[in-house]
């Protein structure tokens, strides 16, 4: 039977099976015990997987946490008037934003079609928030060309691409057959 062993190496490992995680010091292995019987995390390092970063405070690492919920609203204001200022895909997609919803009040779509849309659009505007967010990141940790700057950067902004592809797809399905029917392309239903 395999036993934990305090230096990071199990008996487990000795037979093929690699352990999920190497500790890097005793700290980190709950009084210098791996975790691993077996080759399967125990008990004590799963719980602490789950619960080592709601541990963490963030005061001790941040310059600056705002604990003001008025001053947290104001800064989420301000990035979003960023991105409509600074962001020129930002600007067309309030602007598609603003006609898809008039174009849904327009058609009479029911609730639950109203907040489908509501719910893609917002989806939209968040990968696109968090898309600018990553190449902020990104361009304030290095200056040089680096491939893992551009995977960031890019995966980023397949989020966005991914979120456009369904919401496109999901406006069709919902505005096309009232707005078909408006025209006199299709007969009521």
């Amino acid at each position: 039977m395999n036993t934990m062993q305090t230096n990071g190496a199990s008996a487990a490992s000795k037979n093929g099976v690699k352990p999920i995680h190497s500790p890097r010091s005793p700290e980190e292995t709950d009084a210098g015990v791996t975790g691993y019987v077996n080759g399967i995390k125990s008990a004590p390092r799963v719980i602490e997987a789950l619960t080592g970063t709601m541990k963490i405070d963030p005061d001790e690492f941040s310059p600056i946490t705002s604990t003001n919920r008025v001053n947290s609203l104001g800064y989420a204001i301000a990035g979003w008037l960023y991105m409509l200022r600074r962001q020129k895909n930002t600007r067309i997609q309030a602007v598609a934003s603003i006609i898809v919803v008039a174009l849904a009040l327009w058609l009479q779509v029911d609730f639950i079609s109203m907040s489908l849309l509501i719910v893609m659009i917002t989806i939209v505007w968040m990968a696109e928030f968090l898309n600018a967010a990553v190449e902020a990141a990104v361009n304030l940790a290095t200056t040089e060309i680096h491939p893992m700057a551009k995977v960031g950067k890019d995966v980023a902004s397949a989020a966005v691409l991914l979120g456009v592809v369904a919401a496109v797809i999901v406006g069709l399905l919902v505005l096309a057959p009232p707005l078909l029917i408006r025209l006199g392309w299709l007969p009521p239903s």
